[in-house]
């Protein structure tokens, strides 16, 4: 479900609607991202809903921002740079690893009305479901493991991953749909590298985009949540 005007002007001025503009325009276009509907998508949605009220005042600069349970909202190039790789087009079912503040998964709604996202931290899930409902957004959340995806509701045209495993999860690639994109930071602490696989008719494709810092992949053991 894309956001509605009315809902998205409710929750917004002119002071924050021209940060975001700039935040575009400086952030985002000057360094290369130019998929139109990537752009429009990063326009419409408030990030600052999505921050801590602490950090508000910084939600459209240029750097990832803190959110509860150690966890980060992503840098807005990052996102914008993910989205595009994922190259979404209306209708695609995509998955979403790591709903975290759910700026990511607002985002990906702006583009498909057919997301999944899953959240191994019940109170980040709780959280960002909140954050969405109040801009009229609509994606299907679960509570869950990322690792495992979510094999139910496979196959996926897109895969996106927020947090870094130390290597690719193998039920990802099996749950990528005949030409699908996998969008992931791969790697530990200090070193990790954001990667593209899309599964075409010779086989998966996999590229490596440039180097990258994200918090590590909870499995659901490490949450002490019982996920399997």
């Amino acid at each position: 479900m894309e956001p509605t005007p009315d809902v998205l002007d409710a929750l917004d001025d002119d002071v924050t609607r021209a940060a975001r503009a700039a935040m575009v325009e400086d952030q985002l276009v000057a360094r290369g991202v130019a998929d139109p509907r990537v752009l429009d998508a990063m326009r419409a949605i408030p990030r600052h809903r999505f921050v801590p009220p602490g950090y508000r005042a910084q939600a459209y600069t240029d750097g990832p921002l803190p959110i509860a349970h150690d966890q980060t909202i992503s840098q807005p190039y990052v996102v914008a740079v993910m989205t595009e790789l994922a190259a979404i087009e209306p209708g695609d079912r995509v998955l979403e690893v790591g709903t975290g503040s759910g700026y990511q998964t607002a985002v990906l709604c702006a583009l498909t009305p057919h997301v999944y996202s899953l959240e191994v931290v019940p109170a980040l899930a709780a959280a960002a479901a909140e954050a969405l409902a109040d801009l009229g957004l609509a994606a299907h959340l679960r509570v869950g493991d990322g690792w495992a995806g979510w094999p139910e509701r496979a196959p996926f045209d897109a895969i996106l991953v927020t947090a870094a495993p130390p290597v690719v999860p193998p039920a990802l690639i099996e749950q990528l749909a005949p030409g699908g994109r996998l969008v992931l930071p791969v790697g530990h602490a200090f070193h990790q590298e954001l990667i593209r696989i899309e599964r075409t008719p010779r086989g998966l494709v996999e590229r490596s985009i440039f180097p990258v810092r994200f918090v590590p992949m909870i499995r659901g053991a490490d949450h002490g949540d019982g996920a399997p």
